[in-house]
């Protein structure tokens, strides 16, 4: 298999097979927090899509060229989290002063991308799995994609359930975990597709 075939696999096992949120639950805390608006779970996502996505093209070479040649390699968490807050104080300011009305639905989530856990988590598996830079983007698209992917299903549908007559002991954030657990089932039958 030819290095772009390999690429596009990892995209696409990352964003369906392997997601980032129904397989390994990092992501949660803004999953549920912002899971019940279509718009915000869009900005959210695509906020947090620029944050994995940058995060991994510069802690890459951070740690491959200045960590390790260093002899400071056991500083990587330290040096991601950096790296990570540095992104996310970015991309608020941006927001802030290009989309205010954004800026203020996402409230406390938007900072809290600092401690999403899927951010730091697709930066320490290019790291434990010593993934060359191609596939380490790869794993960071991909994560991206599928976080994006399944915190707007779980928008679309968490809205589509506040319109319908729901029994009241499944109102609110039962029946929303109820529909992420009953997603994490369909998404692992896509487990037979991978490579």
């Amino acid at each position: 298999m030819n290095y772009l075939a390999a690429f596009v696999m990892a995209i696409i096992s990352y964003a369906l097979i392997d997601n980032v949120v129904l397989s390994r639950f990092y992501g949660i805390c803004s999953f549920i927090g912002v899971g019940n608006k279509v718009k915000s779970s869009l900005c959210m996502g695509a906020a947090v899509s620029f944050v994995i996505v940058m995060a991994a093209a510069i802690c890459y070479p951070l740690y491959n060229f200045l960590l390790v040649p260093a002899g400071v390699a056991y500083l990587d968490t330290i040096a991601a989290i950096l790296v990570i807050a540095c992104l996310v104080m970015v991309v608020g300011l941006v927001m802030k002063k290009f989309l205010p009305s954004l800026y203020q639905s996402l409230g406390i989530y938007l900072p809290l991308i600092t401690t999403n856990c899927a951010v730091l988590g697709v930066v320490s598996e290019n790291i434990a799995s010593n993934l060359d830079f191609g596939m380490a983007m790869a794993n960071a698209v991909g994560t991206s994609l599928g976080f994006t992917l399944v915190i707007f299903l779980y928008a679309c549908i968490r809205v589509r359930l506040e319109a319908s007559a729901t029994p009241k002991a499944f109102k609110g954030i039962p029946i929303a975990l109820v529909v992420a657990s009953l997603m994490a089932m369909a998404f692992m039958g896509l487990q037979g597709i991978g490579v």
